[in-house]
């Protein structure tokens, strides 16, 4: 008898929502489960380091691939962000998610943010068919960790001008190239939170 996870995750995999290898990859190696068979109290997964996703990026690079890099805090995934990240992933061959960690997006956004913490965080965008890479970054902008992957491309959602998008004078140095993506109206993790908000209350 499988569990309501194991079902979820075979379901997804079927209808192309996740990559197939990851999902199996999660259940059968990553997760740690606390607490007893009966009683798990919790689940978590190991993120890879900065310095193996960035191994792992240079031999993508070395094989003639492009790759597309963003960045941002993805505290509740919604389908804005789904859309978003294919849009970006249809740019390139790889693509390369940088997330703050839980103490950046709280200087960013107040204490009571992250929602969901960042191996959680992480592990979902994982999960996700369009994202290749993620890399958690401690500081309030993602700069030096796009010095470190050198993108191709460098993409923000479409309410960040091009100009004003972290990094984007940077990658010109070698001619990559910085894009503004369109977002989809309405749709965010802030939003979520108010409506969830105002119908508790």
């Amino acid at each position: 008898m499988r569990s309501g996870l194991e079902c979820f995750a075979i379901a997804a995999c079927f209808l192309g929502l996740f990559q197939t290898e990851r999902v199996k990859w999660s259940f059968e190696k990553s997760f740690i489960r606390i607490g007893s068979e009966k009683d798990i109290i919790g689940i978590c997964m190991s993120v890879p380091s900065t310095i193996d996703t960035l191994s792992a990026l240079e031999s993508e690079r070395s094989a003639g691939k492009k790759i597309v890099f963003t960045n941002g805090c993805f505290d509740i995934l919604h389908v804005g962000h789904l859309r978003y990240l294919q849009d970006a992933k249809d740019l390139a061959d790889v693509l390369i998610v940088g997330l703050n960690s839980d103490a950046s997006v709280r200087r960013l956004k107040g204490d009571d943010r992250p929602i969901v913490c960042e191996e959680e965080r992480a592990e979902m965008l994982l999960g996700l068919k369009s994202v290749d890479f993620v890399c958690l970054f401690e500081e309030d902008t993602p700069l030096e960790l796009i010095k470190k992957v050198n993108p191709d491309f460098l993409v923000k959602g479409g309410d960040w001008p091009v100009e004003q998008i972290v990094g984007h004078d940077y990658i010109a140095t070698y001619g990559g190239k910085t894009l503004s993506l369109p977002f989809v109206d309405g749709k965010s993790t802030t939003r979520i939170v108010e409506k969830i908000s105002a119908q508790s209350s």
